[in-house]
């Protein structure tokens, strides 16, 4: 799939199952309150194109702690059929990781083929889904700062040895003893262990008066990405396929540190959907 060009796409199916579920995410967060904002690529979207990215095939929402919380005690009660909340725990009767994201699943729909990797994971990844990152407090000090992102690297670390399978390609140097030994550990203690201990340490900095967020269901690779707290705590409205959904008031700064020059297209040939290997599905 991904060596075709955007133009042999077409997504409009997908953006209108996509589109549900942030209408959805909308509607609860403003029944109850809660604050959340569009993100990664969907906030770029907003931003740039007004909408859906033409050859993205996801979205993604993003939320401070507290009020994911609030959001994730209200979810499963509230989503219409066809839309199931994930939680990072829940994969292969939570004994195996995935990655540190929630998600919302539109459960008729298909973007991976079915395999061994699927099947381990409940066929839950395969799904057309919106991401749901979390923001959580960073400490400001010279040396609390890096030590609290080496804890979650660690700690993501111990969590890759309850994947499917680890692609060694993927890491380079001593990134890839790191991960070796780190998964080779994380394999001798249950992934809800690991699981507890990653959730405390996404906490252990809630009370303290810092003045910084850092997104820690991300991968540790976007771990660079900080935002100050008040771009984040704070939410403005902004048009999205014709709707209004809220974005963070810091979000050029957001934009700027994961995308350059975020006005700028990439090369056509990157334009390609990213999460799908296979013409997407949407069944209703």
């Amino acid at each position: 799939m991904s060596t075709e060009r955007e133009d042999a796409y077409d997504l409009r199916q997908v953006h209108e199952a996509n589109l549900k579920m942030l209408s959805e995410i909308d509607r609860i967060c403003r029944k109850y309150k809660i604050k959340y904002a569009l993100d990664s690529g969907t906030l770029l979207g907003a931003v740039r194109h007004q909408g859906f990215i033409p050859w993205d095939d996801d979205a993604d929402v993003m939320f401070t702690r507290s009020n994911y919380e609030m959001f994730a005690k209200v979810a499963r009660r509230e989503l219409p059929e066809g839309m199931t909340f994930v939680e990072p725990n829940e994969y292969h009767d939570g004994r195996a990781f995935y990655d540190f994201a929630s998600r919302i699943i539109y459960d008729r729909s298909q973007r991976l083929e079915d395999s061994q990797k699927t099947a381990f994971y409940d066929d839950k990844i395969s799904r057309l889904c919106v991401d749901l990152f979390v923001a959580d407090s960073l400490p400001d000090g010279r040396i609390a700062k890096p030590l609290t992102k080496l804890l979650h690297c660690i700690v993501y670390g111990l969590a890759l040895g309850h994947r499917y399978r680890i692609c060694y390609s993927d890491y380079r140097g001593m990134m890839k003893l790191f991960v070796f030994v780190l998964s080779g550990i994380g394999r001798l203690i249950p992934f809800p262990v690991t699981y507890r201990l990653w959730r405390a340490l996404c906490k252990k900095d809630a009370r303290r008066n810092t003045h910084l967020y850092f997104y820690s269901g991300y991968a540790p690779d976007y771990y660079y990405v900080e935002m100050e707290k008040a771009w984040d705590d704070t939410v403005c409205e902004a048009s999205f396929e014709g709707r209004s959904f809220y974005i963070p008031s810091g979000w050029e700064h957001y934009l700027k540190q994961v995308y350059g020059d975020y006005r700028k297209l990439p090369p056509k040939e990157k334009r390609i959907p990213e999460h799908s290997d296979m013409e997407i599905k949407i069944y209703g």
